[in-house]
């Protein structure tokens, strides 16, 4: 059965969809011109109003069509369609936001004034239809006067429509009763349609206020602001307010804009980017916008909780993107917008960022979040803001006059100012890599020339204030020299050594790049550098001087003052110095044979270097190990304060506590970079790898840091931490093997920095091992623990050289045992010449040779032949203590090192024990020839320069004891086979213990 209010709905909606049909056609269509469109700007806009009004028109009348069909198929059929079937009830959104699209369409041509402008081209049109618009009015209003409107006969007929619907829908859910299956549906509708009725009153009254508004504007304030969009919701002459410190004469608010009117100057401010401060004071609040602060008062409290309220709400209801329905402020969100908003904004103020467009995150008026601003220069930053200045990572791009060149800095930020580890690419293709403060390099940093300069250098070292500063190393490619020393302001400051492509190197003091006399220092020769004493036989001479620093190529800046000259013989030079580095003045050179001359050298144009002074040919040749001992830098560059700007900012890391948010700036990113600058938008998006990503926050490193304190656990973890660059102890490993390469690889593989090299290795494991105890020590205090008292000297070297020496010299072996090879060159080849010697002999002439007790050799070993000491079988006595010796080069841990010592020892002993039958301690006159045997035959390459690489790097706690003896032994088998006699003769019938020492 049907309700009659199901009857009445279908004839309210018979009724208006015909007049819908009658407005299109008698007052719409109309008002749409037939060509020629309107020339003019506003009769274009308005054109385009009126056809967005007969398309919303058109789509309600279909909707309301399609209501229709569905009331007439309910009451023909009423017992099969039920209530749900009718389209007002399951899809009243739909008929809804019909309704609403046509109210938004009408009051934009209302706001505008288009029924006017259209009418009046067709006056005598609308004179002769006056009779027909009355009809379509017709029982709607009681004033039949206001019926010859267009506008009212668009808007009247729809309102009464609604207002229809609100009551037969009411009547309808009172008829069919609380329990029926379509009540929810009936009273969803009536919910609807009331806040629709609520919606378009609030619509009109907005359309006619600011229709209203533009007949009070004039000028330039009227042209700027009238736009269909706008939509008054306050005006500063209905509810008074004064605004501080910009005297405006009249204040207006739009449903999306704040205008405060001076004059003819107009200030419109985007309520997406306007705040209101939530604390008040007395009648007067505040707004907050990019650029300006202002304060609102009113005559009264009610006043200002009225203006409040109202921008308060706008605010909110701009950032929803759409108008609240059904009224202002209504709504189940929360009624104070949100703090955080995106935006976009041109900056206008003079400053740094004027004429600037931001486009991003914003909190309370200022840049906050990710953001990318953009100059009119072709300036951009595109990174993380704080309070309005770049703080985080940022992506900074400086344009230069080169076409589609481009300075690009991949920094970290603090404050406006780069901050932090940064990656710097400039135009010229240089590019530098380090940490900055306030805008400027400073701390560590490396700065690269590009592959195709036509000067190729690179500096690894230290900056303060955008220079160089402190202890650096400058590497000239052109020339094919390194710089290793101190800077001050840019330039060469303080001690330095250089070194050539042609193995030449040079110690003295600089002063802006020039040597110089250092201040209370008599000498000419480091402490480490033996000077050769005068010896008899000296002559005075007058003659031309050997060439071997004739054409060294040192570097120009070094100019005018004392130094030392090592040449790649082993020469020595020790004096002062031409612009050039030619010897000019008093000076003394040793040579290699350990003749001396000592005098006054001078050179002239076309005659070469001379000299006058004694030549002492009376010296024997020096012994090599003096040689060795020319080693440069020691003194002269403390091994605690070379490397203090890698250790600096991770003890500062640490000291802070390790905050999260300064992780990447201290550990850096790892980002794909090129030396080619490319376009801006190339560069604007930055694909790096967050130190999170792989090792995980600084919480979770800390945790699993406290979860391997045990020292079973301790070594797996230190060892897994080193090989990951993005932990901090890996980051820091890294970065000390940085320092290390570009300080003695290449060039700097020179002999007399042997010394320098080892020391900065064993300085580097007790920082790692320093750095290692802060995480540990901000773990624990994190879980409100205290680490223990400090370590004592002692328990540091054991875990330094026990744990982390171990961990981290294969990052360092390369390029330092290269320094060892040097430096023991001349004695390793007599060593080799001696292996070869001593491989001529058969075993068993080998061990009679070295007068190795016969009770002791392995005969059971040997295939015998009728000739028994003249056999041709070798490497089968001792062959286990050989092959164990052999294994010292496959690792470079000194202590593995001594242990495979240790084994070889085990295993000639446990030999000789086998021969003998019975168990049998070696005396120290049986041993060593016995491990000359086994020396001989493991032919271990450069077994110089790894008994001098062990007793560096060993730990000092096993000084004296078995390790010590054993390596001792090692180093007397290793003397005695460079020895004259044994590489031609035979070895002394018996030996000593006392050898050993």
């Amino acid at each position: 059965m049907c309700n009659p209010e199901e009857a009445a709905l279908l004839r309210l909606e018979e009724v208006f969809s015909a007049t819908l049909a009658r407005v299109n056609s008698y007052v719409l269509q109309p008002l749409l011109p037939a060509a020629p469109e309107p020339s003019d700007p506003w009769g274009r806009e308005c054109l385009r109003l009126l056809q967005q009004l007969h398309k919303s028109s058109q789509q309600l009348w279909e909707v309301t069509e399609e209501s229709l069909h569905s009331l007439q198929e309910r009451l023909r059929h009423p017992d099969s369609t039920g209530l749900e079937s009718l389209l007002l009830l399951r899809d009243a959104d739909r008929v809804l936001q019909a309704h609403i699209e046509y109210i938004e369409s009408y009051t934009s041509c209302m706001v505008v004034q288009a029924f006017q402008k259209a009418a009046k081209r067709r006056s005598e049109y609308w004179r002769g239809q006056r009779k027909a618009l009355r009809q379509l009015l017709s029982g709607v209003s009681s004033e039949g006067s206001v019926g010859a409107s267009p506008g009212q006969a668009l808007h009247q007929p729809l309102t009464h429509h609604v207002q229809q619907y609100v009551l037969l829908l009411l009547s309808l859910g009172d008829t069919i009763g609380e329990h029926h299956p379509t009540q929810e549906l009936v009273v969803n509708a009536v919910t609807l349609f009331g806040n629709l009725q609520s919606f378009m009153k609030q619509a009109l009254d907005q359309a006619a206020a600011t229709q209203a508004l533009w007949h009070t504007l004039r000028g330039r304030p009227r042209d700027v602001l009238c736009t269909p969009a706008h939509r008054l919701l306050q005006d500063s002459q209905d509810v008074p307010v004064t605004v501080a410190p910009l005297r405006a004469e009249r204040v207006l608010l739009f449903d999306d804009a704040l205008v405060l009117l001076q004059g003819h100057n107009v200030h419109t401010f985007d309520l997406k980017l306007v705040w209101v401060d939530p604390e008040q004071d007395g009648c007067t609040f505040h707004l907050l916008t990019p650029e300006e602060q202002f304060s609102f008062c009113a005559k009264d409290s009610q006043g200002q909780a009225v203006w409040q309220w109202k921008v308060t709400q706008a605010v909110r209801q701009v950032l929803r993107g759409k108008k609240d329905f059904p009224v202002l402020g209504a709504g189940l969100e929360p009624s104070q917008p949100p703090a955080c908003r995106c935006a976009e904004y041109t900056f206008r103020a003079e400053g740094r960022l004027c004429q600037a467009t931001y486009e991003g995150e914003w909190c309370r008026a200022r840049p906050h979040g990710k953001g990318t601003l953009k100059w009119p220069d072709g300036r951009n930053h595109v990174g993380n803001f704080c309070q309005g200045l770049e703080h985080g990572f940022g992506i900074r791009l400086l344009p230069q006059a080169s076409e589609d060149r481009f300075d690009c800095y991949k920094c970290h930020w603090r404050e406006g100012s780069m901050c932090g580890y940064g990656i710097c690419e400039y135009s010229t293709d240089e590019v530098y890599k380090g940490y900055f403060q306030e805008g400027l390099r400073h701390g560590f940093g490396v700065l690269e020339s590009g592959p195709q300069a036509p000067q190729p250098f690179r500096y690894t070292g230290h900056w303060e204030r955008g220079q160089r500063s402190g202890y650096g190393i400058e590497e000239d490619s052109d020339r094919g020299e390194r710089y290793i020393g101190m800077w001050q302001a840019g330039q060469r400051h303080g001690p330095g050594v250089v070194v050539t492509q042609a193995g030449v190197c040079y110690q003295g003091t600089f002063q802006a790049d020039k040597t110089v006399q250092p201040m209370g220092q008599g000498s000419l020769v480091s402490s480490a550098i033996p000077r050769a004493s005068d010896k008899q036989g000296s002559r005075n001479v007058s003659e031309k001087a050997p060439h071997f620093l004739s054409s060294q190529g040192l570097p120009e800046e070094a100019t005018g003052g004392p130094g030392i000259l090592l040449s790649e013989d082993d020469s020595l030079y020790e004096g002062t110095f031409t612009r050039d580095l030619t010897l000019m003045g008093k000076g003394k050179v040793t040579f290699p044979n350990g003749f001396t001359l000592e005098g006054s050298f001078g050179s002239g144009a076309g005659r070469g270097l001379h000299t006058q002074g004694v030549l002492d040919t009376a010296a024997l040749p020096p012994d090599p190990s003096s040689t060795c001992k020319r080693q440069l830098g020691v003194g002269a560059f403390p091994v605690e304060s070379r490397w203090q700007g890698v250790y600096r900012p991770f003890r500062d890391f640490v000291c802070a506590g390790c905050p999260r948010d300064l992780q990447e700036a201290l550990l850096g990113f790892d980002v794909q970079s090129s030396r080619e600058l490319r376009r801006s938008q190339d560069y604007l998006c930055c694909e790096r790898t967050h130190p999170e990503d792989s090792v995980g926050s600084m919480e979770d490193i800390l945790e699993e840091l406290l979860q391997h304190r045990e020292p079973k656990a301790l070594q797996p973890y230190l060892r897994k931490a080193l090989s990951n660059s993005l932990h901090p102890l890996g980051k820091l490993l890294r970065t000390l093997m940085l320092t290390f390469q570009a300080t003695y690889a290449g060039v700097g593989a020179n002999k007399h920095l042997q010394e320098l090299a080892q020391e900065e290795v064993k300085q580097h494991a007790r920082e790692l091992w320093a750095a290692y105890r802060g995480l540990l020590r901000v773990a624990l205090q994190r879980k409100g623990q205290a680490l223990e008292e400090d370590e004592d000297t002692e328990t540091r070297d054991l875990q330094v050289h026990g744990l982390v020496l171990p961990l981290m010299l294969p990052s360092f072996y390369s390029e330092l045992f290269t320094l060892y090879l040097l430096l023991h060159e001349r004695e390793d080849s007599f060593y080799s010449q001696g292996i070869a010697n001593l491989s001529l002999f058969p075993d068993t002439q080998l061990l009679e040779f070295l007068d190795v007790q016969k009770h002791l050799w392995p005969l059971k070993d040997l295939t015998l032949t009728s000739n028994q000491r003249y056999s041709l079988v070798r490497d089968k006595c001792f062959l286990s203590a050989t092959e164990c010796l052999q294994k010292i080069m496959t690792t470079v841990d000194p202590r593995e090192k001594l242990e495979v010592l240790e084994r070889t020892y085990g295993e000639i002993e446990g030999t000789v024990s086998r021969v003998l039958g019975r168990e049998y301690k070696l005396p120290m006159d049986d041993l060593l020839p016995l491990l000359i045997y086994v020396v001989s035959r493991a032919r271990i390459q450069h077994l110089g320069a790894e008994i001098h690489l062990i007793r560096d790097m060993m730990d000092p706690n096993h000084t004296g004891g078995l390790y010590d003896f054993l390596l001792t032994a090692l180093e007397s088998c290793y003397e005695h086979i460079q020895k004259e006699d044994m590489r031609l003769h035979r070895l002394p019938g018996h030996w000593h213990s006392r050898e050993l020492w």
